[in-house]
């Protein structure tokens, strides 16, 4: 199988919740793969496959420090993310316009009906 083949892209990484968490964690500072499987309930080397997949879809890189690896984000991979979602935020935002208006009209509709309601005698 070829190399290219292999590779994940930023979709399949960030796929998994674990990666996102990864991900997450790398954003605030670097840290070294012992520090990164403290946060789960997993081993070590499955920690290091998920790193793997991430470093594929080159959303993370790593430099040995003495004995250890160390990691950090790589965020650029992830505009590719963001110009496909900003694609579809179109269509959030246009639901959101009409369920807007939707709750707006009811509002009006219900005062409207509260100052023609007859008033009752207690």
């Amino acid at each position: 199988m070829a190399e290219s083949a292999k590779k994940h892209d930023v979709f399949q990484a960030i796929a998994d919740p674990t990666r996102r968490e990864v991900l997450k964690l790398l954003s605030e500072k670097e840290l070294p793969i012992s520090e990164i499987t403290e946060h789960f309930p997993m081993t070590r080397t499955a920690i290091a496959k998920h790193l793997v997949i991430l470093s594929e879809a080159n959303l993370v890189s790593g430099r040995k420090v003495g004995r250890e690896k160390r990691y950090w984000l790589n965020p650029e991979p992830l505009t590719e993310l963001k110009e496909w979602l900003s694609y579809y935020e179109q269509f959030w935002d246009n639901k959101l316009s009409i369920l807007k208006h939707v709750v707006e009209n009811q509002e009006n509709t219900d005062a409207a009906d509260l100052k023609t309601a007859p008033k009752k005698n207690p």
